[in-house]
């Protein structure tokens, strides 16, 4: 079972943009790997054409987007024309074909003894596989979400979710509950307050001793 911090499986498959090593296609920055139970399901449609009207902002953000389904990749060609039309967006991430099920069991969708092929499947049989992976630069994974099958996976707070790791990952804070960008953080417990006031010379708020609030630093 995958653990946040574990290194992400790396693999080799065939997308729609043509054969592709995993780690090797992450190069240095984030990656975001989504999967679905199947091609042309009714909430998966709505997912891929909202990630792909939101793929510019995660390229600002220095993190690519990459599907996988465990239908073959001509499949998904197909599919692809489907979610355009109806969605309005046009998917130009890569979709990984997985009629194998190798790379889904690989990243724990599906159960070992799910069988080995995507031949004769319903996205029920699938349902396990509706997980969202971040993986960061040092190829570890950051985030883990799985969701039923029925509700529509929130790409929002995957983006803000981003937004609060580079942030820590760059200047040693926490973000408190609901936060987004621009709100006060939280200076994280392994800053000392002597390191702190190196970094905050203006002081910070404190109403408790181990929670030291600041202004969100510049990116």
């Amino acid at each position: 079972m995958l653990r946040i911090n574990d290194g992400a499986p790396n693999f080799t498959a065939q997308t729609t943009q043509g054969e592709i090593n995993f780690h090797e296609w992450i190069g240095n920055g984030w990656a975001i790997l989504f999967s679905h139970p199947k091609d042309f399901t009714p909430v998966c449609t709505t997912e891929l054409g909202y990630m792909a009207g939101l793929e510019p902002e995660f390229a600002k953000r220095n993190c690519k987007i990459i599907g996988l389904s465990v239908d073959p990749v001509g499949s998904h060609s197909r599919w692809k024309a489907d979610i355009e039309e109806t969605q309005g967006h046009k998917v130009n991430f890569p979709l990984i074909g997985d009629p194998e099920l190798k790379v889904a069991k690989l990243y724990g969708m599906l159960p070992a003894e799910g069988g080995d092929t995507c031949e004769g499947r319903t996205a029920a049989d699938n349902a396990a596989v509706r997980t969202v992976f971040v993986v960061g630069p040092d190829k570890k994974i950051k985030l883990m979400l799985s969701y039923p099958m029925s509700t529509g996976r929130n790409f929002d707070e995957v983006l803000r979710v981003l937004d609060s790791m580079q942030l820590t990952a760059k200047h040693k804070v926490a973000t408190p509950v609901n936060w987004k960008q621009g709100d006060d953080v939280i200076i994280l417990p392994v800053v000392s307050d002597e390191e702190a006031k190196q970094k905050y010379p203006g002081g910070w708020k404190a109403p408790r001793p181990y929670l030291r609030i600041v202004p969100q630093p510049r990116q």
